[in-house]
């Protein structure tokens, strides 16, 4: 029987190079992104958006109604921006919002009542514990200033 003189390579280089060679780098990167969701967007808007894919640096969000898709879809530049900056690369080009049915991720999440119904008369002032939940500023911000919006507008109708 004739010896093998081939070189010993190790699995983590020869993985490594496949990598490359398929270029699925940028991708495995953008999967990040369900990693510090919840951190960088809060638990409230983590409570009704969660993301469902990635592809071509368009992140695909399935959000609990419409009425947070139309909140979000103002917010989608900031919150892209908020990504990108954690991530260190700048992947998410676009974000999509489509309603659907959400994947509870954990207990805690199960336990909390999703925040996602229009506002009633009685409830037409700016909801501070949930503003004050929002852990980014600027996200906080656009939130607050979306809710005095719908606010307003429900008001006039």
């Amino acid at each position: 029987m004739a010896k093998n003189d081939y070189p010993v390579a190790r699995l983590g280089e020869i993985l490594d190079q496949s990598l490359k060679r398929l270029d699925l780098a940028p991708q495995l990167e953008a999967y990040g992104i369900w990693h510090i969701w919840r951190e960088v967007v809060g638990r409230p808007i983590a409570g009704n958006a969660q993301p469902e894919k990635f592809r071509n640096g368009t992140l695909f969000v399935k959000v609990s109604s419409p009425v947070w898709m139309q909140q979000l879809q103002f917010m989608k530049d900031l919150l892209a921006e908020k990504l990108n900056e954690r991530l260190r690369a700048n992947l998410v080009k676009n974000i999509f919002f489509v309603v659907g049915t959400l994947a509870i991720i954990d207990a805690e999440a199960e336990n909390e009542p999703a925040r996602a119904k229009p506002l009633s008369d009685s409830d037409r002032k700016i909801d501070d514990p949930f503003l004050e939940s929002v852990q980014d500023p600027e996200i906080r911000q656009a939130f607050k200033k979306l809710l005095r919006g719908y606010a307003r507008r429900k008001k006039n109708l």
